[in-house]
């Protein structure tokens, strides 16, 4: 079959496939069928649109199989008042429980992370997942390490993001890079990629917000994530494929408290035109 074919079988000749294609690459005219243009092959960036959108079922794309494709379910649905809760009362998780999270459980997690947009489609965030507690740990000397040459090289910077400090109670025997969490998410890609570190960051955004619904919680490793970014004896220790480059880190696992309120943030500066 051609990249797309319409079933005139059950087509209801909407146009919604049309409408929705970000590239504009089906052709409808008032009273016909869907049809795709020449390019469609070279232009497609095979993100589904069509198929998803399609009330009838009736567009079939060779690469993406309506099978493969399951139905939206209205029930499941957030209200507006779901919506609001679920997002305002997200917290950074910093004190965990000692309890491993299963492979299983992350892999869902990961699962659900892979659905988060990406600039033309591109999905090129990849993963690397820490869990051997003898690696984490030797991973958090390395940032020690790391912030000793930053004081010494860039104090300026260093004291103002209170590295002193933070190097003091590491050295005082306190995980304040991972927080003593039992799973480390690194979401990588290539470095020369001008998309990769937009599509990293909202992926490990998707994944921190799907942690809730598996009673998990995550916490940016903002320390650690900058020393992976800069510090070659960190870059080495992690061993990613080569050209790429840590995008952004996440803390992941239990939380050994429950939040009860929504604090409030600040007001949002707004220019309405």
């Amino acid at each position: 079959m051609s990249l797309i074919e319409v079933n005139p079988q059950t087509c209801n000749q909407d146009g919604i496939c049309a409408a929705v294609c970000p590239g504009h690459l089906i052709d409808f005219k008032q009273g016909e069928y869907p049809l795709p243009v020449a390019a469609i092959e070279e232009l497609c960036i095979r993100c589904g649109h069509c198929v998803a959108a399609c009330p009838s079922a009736s567009l079939r794309h060779a690469e993406i199989p309506q099978e493969q494709c399951p139905p939206v379910k209205k029930e499941l649905f957030l209200s507006a008042e779901q919506c609001d809760q679920f997002l305002r009362s997200r917290r950074s998780i910093r004190n965990y429980r000692d309890k491993a999270v299963s492979r299983e459980t992350l892999q869902k997690l990961i699962e659900v992370a892979r659905y988060a947009p990406s600039g033309h489609n591109s999905q090129t965030a990849e993963w690397l997942v820490l869990t051997d507690r003898d690696e984490l740990n030797k991973l958090i000397e390395l940032v020690g390490d790391w912030m000793r040459w930053m004081l010494a090289n860039m104090s300026e910077f260093a004291l103002s993001m209170h590295m002193d400090k933070a190097l003091e109670r590491l050295q005082a025997g306190e995980d304040i890079v991972l927080r003593d969490a039992p799973v480390l998410i690194i979401a990588h890609a290539a470095k020369d990629d001008a998309m990769a570190p937009t599509t990293c960051t909202i992926a490990l955004t998707y994944l921190e917000l799907a942690a809730t619904g598996m009673e998990l919680g995550g916490c940016w490793a903002g320390y650690f994530n900058a020393a992976a970014s800069n510090f070659p004896p960190l870059t080495a220790a992690l061993g990613l494929p080569d050209g790429h480059q840590a995008f952004g880190s996440m803390m992941v696992g239990y939380p050994q408290f429950r939040y009860q309120r929504m604090p409030e943030r600040k007001t949002p500066g707004i220019t309405w035109r």
